[in-house]
């Protein structure tokens, strides 16, 4: 049954003596309480439930009652309350709207991208009529043996792959014709402004009926998109191929047009994709607002504590009843360039206020914080290998927390440590992104440098080139989809196959080419930036060629994965 998300009406909620800020708040459920006891204790506190997820039991709640956490921190039906965000207002650096976004967006950042590449229309010399127009661009095809792989397996359309990002446009030619519409879902509401003006996601342009609700086939940030084409492109004499060209891609937005991925949204769209027999699905972010979330870090105050600790149990159910429910998960590492086994330093959380007068700080991370959803359980992380397949030198990494390494993108990966963008990764990219940012000319040429165009008759695409563990982690995902069109079995229950998520991580793990660290283990990174400067940073690769803090178990092998 398809009822992981449901609305319930909301009612009207005391307010405080004083108080009269409205502010969302994320409530945990204990495991075996029914929803009826939560909602009662939920509005004896003064909140007003606006949507529950029945599958994890986590609810999301209005309220203007300043006690509100206090009041039903001890109900005997709640395990964890702990401020969302406050309605109608938002710090000031989260301005993003779709006129004013021509770098790259929160959500890149999120996971460490950078738009690069070279201009053009794509090569004009010979074809293999095998390949796509724009193969020869494509090196991170031929790393894991992809290429290859299409010889013997290029995808089961049975096979769902759900896309967890800012959405999929589901018009590009190079997407299309693998695009579930009628599946697919956007889990998120746009934010426009506060009540100052400031904006949060910008106008809500593409909801006739006033929502604020984006269809579910827009992507106006650009990363979803380029996401699900790195995993599912078809083979169609038009750009580029995907990992798995005929498997079906599945849009499950979780996150908002500027970049922000909450947690009710995530949790949603896991359980869905449980519910409806999505098979693989790819995770390229993080939960706001908390990079790492600690479950008693002296340097958070009890009210973030709290908070932290509610994120882990609630990010973990929803993580489990995916696993459960035959989805395998792949996420990306993380591009802070740091080991996730070490004590850090993080200055960048929380990067949106949840507490009045709260802002990001330097803290110290004690290893046994968690960065979610990478870091939960039955989560396949994946680091990012350059060109020359050496650790991409933004990829975090770490000894027990890579499971494998996949093709991402480093510019710097060159013989004399210059840039050179096309060491990145392609992929497909919005038409109305790039026409909205001037990227390209009224003849619909590009007039920069990271992005391509290639036709098909009459029919044009673009694409660009961005590199991060953001683009590493679908290369793993849809080498994970080839694993289950070739091995897995009829789902009975639902249609489509199925394959049990341990045996498919099992396959990609010891399918993987082994990679040893570097020799010596410490390896420095130089970078000759464009400006003249130079960048040096030294990473320590620990374990064996069987397993390390730079591989995981490996570069995942699409030809290895299909049986060649």
């Amino acid at each position: 049954m398809v009822a992981a998300t449901l609305a319930v009406p909301a009612q009207a909620a005391p307010a405080a003596a004083g108080s009269a800020t409205q502010t969302e708040y994320v409530v945990l459920y204990k495991e075996g309480t029914s929803a009826a006891d939560a909602q009662k204790a939920i509005e004896a506190a003064g909140g007003s439930v606006v949507k529950v997820n029945a599958e994890v039991g986590v609810a999301t709640v209005s309220s203007t009652n300043a006690g509100f956490a206090k009041a039903l921190a001890g109900a005997a039906a709640i395990e964890g309350v702990a401020p969302n965000r406050v309605i109608g207002s938002a710090p000031d650096d989260a301005k993003a709207s779709a006129a004013a976004r021509k770098g790259p967006s929160r959500a890149a950042r999120n996971r460490g991208v950078e738009r690069e590449g070279r201009g053009g229309k794509g090569p004009k010399w010979g074809r293999n009529v095998k390949d796509e127009p724009l193969a020869d661009l494509q090196w991170d095809m031929k790393q894991i043996h992809a290429d290859e792989a299409h010889r013997y397996e290029q995808g089961d359309k049975r096979v769902l792959v759900g896309i967890l990002d800012t959405g999929v446009d589901g018009s590009h030619p190079d997407i299309a014709p693998n695009f579930d519409r009628r599946l697919s879902r956007n889990f998120t509401v746009d934010v426009p402004a506060d009540a100052n003006g400031t904006e949060i996601d910008g106008p809500c342009e593409d909801d006739p009926d006033g929502s604020c609700t984006d269809p579910n086939d827009v992507d106006e940030d650009g990363h979803g998109t380029h996401v699900a084409s790195s995993i599912a492109s078809p083979i169609n004499k038009l750009g580029i191929s995907g990992v798995a060209p005929k498997v079906t891609i599945v849009n499950l937005r979780a996150g908002q047009d500027s970049g922000y991925f909450f947690l009710q949204p995530t949790i949603d769209a896991l359980t869905y994709a449980g519910d409806v027999g999505v098979d693989v699905v790819n995770m390229s972010y993080y939960i706001d607002p908390w990079l790492f979330n600690c479950a008693d870090n002296p340097a958070d105050t009890p009210e973030e504590q709290a908070q932290q600790r509610l994120y882990i149990a609630a990010t973990q159910r929803a993580i489990d009843y995916a696993h459960a429910h035959g989805v395998t998960l792949v996420g990306a590492a993380g591009n802070e360039a740091i080991d996730y086994t070490k004590t850090n330093v993080d200055a960048t959380s929380p990067d949106y206020a949840t507490f009045p007068g709260q802002a990001a700080r330097t803290r110290t991370i004690p290893a046994s914080c968690v960065s979610l959803p990478a870091e939960a359980e039955h989560v396949i992380s994946v680091s990012s290998t350059g060109i020359s397949k050496r650790k991409a030198y933004y990829s975090s990494y770490g000894n027990g927390y890579i499971d494998v390494a996949s093709p991402g993108g480093d510019v710097y990966d060159t013989p004399g440590n210059t840039r050179d963008v096309s060491k990145a990764t392609l992929s497909a990219y919005p038409k109305a992104l790039a026409v909205a940012n001037g990227e390209i000319d009224a003849n619909g040429d590009p007039t920069v440098d990271y992005v391509v165009k290639d036709c098909k008759g009459s029919t044009c695409a673009y694409y660009q080139y961005l590199q991060g563990t953001s683009m590493a982690s679908p290369r793993a995902a849809g080498v994970a989809a080839l694993i289950v069109s070739r091995y897995g079995q009829h789902d009975r229950f639902r249609g489509g196959l199925t394959l049990n998520p341990d045996k498919v991580e099992a396959i990609l793990k010891g399918t993987a080419t082994k990679t040893a660290c570097p020799n010596p283990p410490a390896y420095t990174y130089t970078r000759n930036l464009p400006s003249g400067s130079t960048v040096t940073a030294t990473h320590v690769c620990e374990g064996t060629a069987a397993g390390n803090g730079f591989y995981g178990k490996g570069i995942v092998d699409a030809l290895h994965a299909v049986g060649h």
